[in-house]
């Protein structure tokens, strides 16, 4: 069985206008894919019109919106409509930074018939998404100062937030070390790595394998080997796997390297997540 548990329509604003939820549905199913997961945007501390932002400056696309409230409400009541004839389709969301608005992740999370959740950190708080950085114009001990707090936000995140898997973990390494080539010494970060597995590990919670690293200049999944090897020789076994598509090409992209990666590293099962239930399925 193959999955795509985390994809992007056309209501992340972000994505490609041509993703349109029933063509994925479609798209997965000429891949052979038997599931995918539609998990739109929803940066909760962007749970506002444009005009109240703390940053409208760093919206991508929309003006009215930073693919939140509207977006996230539009997207997941087309994905449960469309579910009734399109029956590979789930119906998740990507929840951006769920401690820096609390309240807002509480209102998300209460909409009956998700599926599936992904707890991301795409900005530490009270700084831009990591994709608008300047990290050519920064000091190393600059870039360290924000590699310490993400990490120490995704702990928290780890401990308190709720939500079933933790998306694309070393995420700013996307920009830093791919976009930018800036090389950074992640041994520093090994032991609050454990640390969030273990947490995760005893709430219940898993991590995501996200491939969109293998198709991008950093052309390596998030996280890496390293600390997918790390996961598992804790004790970890709850890990889902989704190419971070925001176009239709892009669906499914790295899902059977990830898989057999995966395997590589002593995983037996994958997990898919029904009704945000976790379903163990044999690799």
């Amino acid at each position: 069985m193959l999955f795509d548990s985390h994809t992007h329509s056309l209501f992340s604003p972000d994505a490609d206008k041509m993703a349109a939820v029933e063509r994925m549905s479609l798209q997965a199913y000429n891949l052979g894919l038997d599931f995918i997961t539609v998990t739109d945007h929803c940066d909760v501390n962007f749970f506002l019109p444009a005009d109240e932002c703390e940053y409208p400056e760093y919206q991508l696309r929309d003006k009215d919106m930073f693919g939140s409230r509207d977006y996230s409400a539009k997207s997941i009541d087309t994905v449960m409509t469309l579910k009734r004839k399109c029956k590979n389709l789930l119906c998740g969301v990507e929840l951006g930074q769920p401690l820096q608005a609390p309240e807002f992740a509480a209102q998300v999370l209460s909409v009956p018939g998700l599926d599936f959740v992904i707890g991301s950190l795409h900005m530490n708080a009270g700084k831009p998404d990591f994709y608008w950085i300047e990290y050519d114009k920064m000091d190393i001990s600059e870039i360290y100062a924000l590699l310490d707090d993400y990490f120490s936000e995704i702990f928290r995140m780890a401990q308190t937030a709720d939500f079933d898997s933790l998306g694309h973990l070393t995420y700013p390494l996307r920009y830093i070390e791919g976009e930018h080539n800036i090389s950074v010494d992640m041994s520093r970060y090994d032991d609050i790595v454990r640390e969030i597995f273990c947490a995760l590990i005893q709430n219940g919670k898993g991590i995501e394998i996200n491939t969109s690293g293998l198709r991008q200049k950093y052309s390596k999944p998030f996280p890496d080997e390293k600390y997918l090897r790390l996961y598992r020789s804790l004790g970890g076994e709850i890990i889902t796997i989704g190419s971070d598509a925001h176009k239709l090409p892009d669906i499914g992209g790295g899902i059977k390297e990830g898989t057999e990666l995966l395997s590589e590293c002593g995983f037996r099962y994958i997990s898919l997540y029904r009704a945000r239930k976790c379903e163990m399925i044999k690799l």
